[in-house]
């Protein structure tokens, strides 16, 4: 009985159908590919190149704001090409992107290949959730992000011992040679979706407008309060190195099993959790629950300041396991979301638009929590949860009123609640 009952569970990791092992094997590559880059550009540029930290920090910014500027037009050129080629496409023009570090000699051939790399992410962000929206039913499209997320920590975190081991060696063939593989994995990512049958495009208004989606009230507002909670990021890459480090006694090595927590939760809770959060109103429901979840995640961790040191861990473990059920939360709700309340023939242009919102909150993020947290203690930490919480609060009545918008044009659908 045991054994069986080992077999369903494991069997119950594997994807359920043949689009889902073609979406989940690309991302297992992709992922893999992008954590080893992440692991060792920045080195790979001070060390190797010789540009300055700088240097390297500003070419990254000025990459970063181009990727943003992109995400709503590169949306649209998926809706016009169709989302199977154009995340083929993409793709295949972030690992060529990549292999452009290694030609890099000085900061301005930096700045080319890294807005090169930050324009392909921008568009294969977009395509590739347009590629989820019609390649799969409305209502296991949740759960395939979902399910795809556990997939790209998984491979995150690969990527990322393997970019620790080319740390080790600290070498210019090594550095070279990691790229030159990662680049590759990011082609075999864009070519999987060959194996994709072809995805019917949806017929497009005559008047439809690469920018139509900025017109789409509800939807920005949506995406603003998006921006809000993505910040919850920051929390654990930003703000709690810097917490435990400087305001706790909590040794600085339990930083690293801390993030392993978070990990593994998000592996193994991200689809559970998303179950029964695939339309408007689960989608609300679940961004008002993570709002809250985030807010007393900021309050354990701040509570860790001014313990002894096995109280503190003991509250920042507590901290990190709410702040993850909170991230859950927010993944599944703000996929809902983006996907239920865009019209079916735009989701390219909305995909891209909730990108780049995703994309603002990453960026506003360690300012915030510098702002906040690092300069203000427990008192920053309160504000921090109250704006996460407003954020979530405001959820369920934003999401009502982009749904009312459309049921002047649509089908009703379920009204929102919590």
């Amino acid at each position: 009985m045991k054994q069986k009952k080992r077999a369903i569970s494991l069997r119950s990791l594997l994807p359920s159908s043949r689009p889902l092992w073609v979406l989940a094997l690309s991302t297992l590559a992709r992922s893999t590919g992008n954590g080893v880059v992440v692991a060792i550009i920045v080195l790979y540029l001070t060390h190797s190149v010789d540009i300055s930290s700088t240097h390297v920090g500003l070419a990254l910014t000025v990459a970063a704001v181009v990727g943003m500027v992109v995400s709503i037009p590169a949306g649209h050129a998926t809706d016009v090409l169709g989302a199977r080629p154009a995340a083929i496409w993409s793709v295949v023009l972030q690992g060529i992107a990549v292999w452009g570090y290694v030609l890099v000699g000085g900061f301005a051939a930096l700045v080319a290949a890294a807005a090169l790399v930050a324009v392909a992410d921008s568009a294969s962000n977009a395509s590739r959730g347009a590629l989820v929206a019609l390649a799969v039913p409305q209502q296991d499209r949740v759960r395939t992000r979902a399910y795809l997320r556990s997939v790209t920590n998984v491979g995150f975190s690969v990527g990322a011992l393997l970019g620790g081991l080319v740390l080790s060696r600290n070498s210019p063939a090594v550095y070279t040679g990691a790229l030159l593989a990662s680049g590759a994995l990011f082609i075999v990512a864009g070519l999987a979706f060959l194996a994709l049958d072809a995805v019917p495009k949806v017929p497009r208004p005559a008047e439809a407008s690469p920018w139509g989606v900025l017109r789409d009230g509800p939807f920005v507002a949506v995406g603003m309060i998006n921006a809000v909670l993505m910040m919850n990021a920051g929390i654990l890459d930003v703000a709690l190195p810097i917490w435990i480090a400087e305001k706790t006694d909590a040794p600085m090595s339990v930083f690293a099993p801390l993030l392993l927590v978070n990990t593994v939760m998000v592996v193994f809770l991200q689809v559970p959790v998303s179950k029964g959060v695939d339309d408007v109103r689960g989608g609300a429901r679940a961004l008002f629950r993570s709002g809250l979840w985030l807010a007393a995640c900021c309050a354990a961790i701040a509570l860790a300041s001014g313990r002894s040191a096995w109280l503190a861990v003991v509250f920042l473990v507590a901290g990190v396991a709410i702040h993850t059920v909170g991230e859950l939360l927010y993944s599944a709700g703000s996929w809902a979301l983006s996907y239920e309340l865009a019209p079916e023939h735009a989701q390219g242009q909305y995909q891209g638009m909730f990108g780049l919102t995703t994309q603002m909150g990453t960026a506003m993020t360690p300012a915030v929590t510098a702002l906040l947290i690092v300069q203000h203690g427990w008192i920053g930490w309160l504000v921090m949860g109250a704006m996460l919480a407003a954020a979530g609060c405001a959820a369920p009545s934003v999401a009502r009123w982009a749904e009312r918008s459309r049921e002047r044009g649509a089908a009703p659908v379920a009204a929102v609640g919590v």
